[in-house]
């Protein structure tokens, strides 16, 4: 999931994040953690729509919504978890966002508008999900790229792929991590699958290996290529002292 540009890893804010219309799908996965901190009650507020008050009238009862006036207090706290939960989203987005959903008389109706908008209507929804299925399907780690570059490119696919709805098992993530890897790290994979549990093994933990192994590789490039180097230079003395002695001997 594509993050803004200017966001830096490990910022943290004490209030609603701003939706300026770009990079909803972490926009809206932000807004949720922060919804859940300030109050579980109100996530359920958005997915299930606003509390409504009612009595039993009649004889067999029937339940009608009450009125403003018989509400109590009891009744006002849960009305005013819709308020609330209304002024986080309507606080979390820019001037052009609230025009798409100043008529929304609901929490659950903004985010209803939003996801609309950004993610379109499910026809297009499953479009986009089909799109990054494909992508994560033929997702390849590059011959000269780094282990945290390719870990960075896999992430952005998972999450948008989680932020519309489609959760892959962890262990099948980890089995498709492994299975990405260009010839050269065959002995690695094959290590690693033998010797953990794909089932324990967690993404971080696996990331965290190979990396470990990638600067070890790099350590031992650097070490090795000084050597080669002097090789060569000692190899081109020779040549050039050989061609000298056949030189004399004419």
């Amino acid at each position: 999931m594509a993050a803004p540009p200017n966001f830096e890893k490990g910022q943290f804010t004490y209030r609603a994040l701003r939706f300026n219309g770009q990079y909803h799908g972490w926009w809206k996965t932000r807004i949720h953690d922060f919804i859940m901190v300030e109050d579980s009650e109100l996530w359920d507020v958005i997915c299930d729509g606003p509390y409504v008050p009612t009595k039993k009238v009649r004889d067999p009862p029937v339940m009608m919504p009450k009125t403003k006036k018989e509400y109590n207090d009891a009744d006002r706290k849960a009305v005013e978890k819709n308020f609330r939960a209304k002024k986080i989203l309507v606080s979390g987005v820019g001037p052009d966002e609230y025009n798409k959903i100043s008529a929304c008389q609901s929490a659950k109706k903004i985010w209803e508008a939003l996801q609309t908008t950004h993610e379109g209507t499910t026809q297009v929804k499953q479009s986009k999900i089909d799109i990054l299925t494909t992508e994560y399907e033929l997702f390849r780690m590059k011959d000269d790229e780094s282990i945290q570059d390719m870990h960075t490119r896999f992430t952005s696919i998972i999450n948008e792929l989680y932020s519309l709805g489609e959760i892959i098992p962890r262990n099948k993530l980890v089995r498709k991590i492994l299975s990405v890897f260009p010839s050269l790290w065959e002995s690695k994979v094959n290590a690693i699958t033998e010797a953990k549990d794909m089932h324990a093994l967690t993404i971080d933990e696996l990331v965290g290996n190979l990396r470990t192994y990638e600067m070890k590789k790099k350590k031992d490039s650097e070490r090795i290529e000084p050597k080669k180097k002097k090789n060569l230079v000692l190899k081109a003395e020779s040549n050039d002292s050989s061609e000298e002695d056949s030189n004399m001997a004419y």
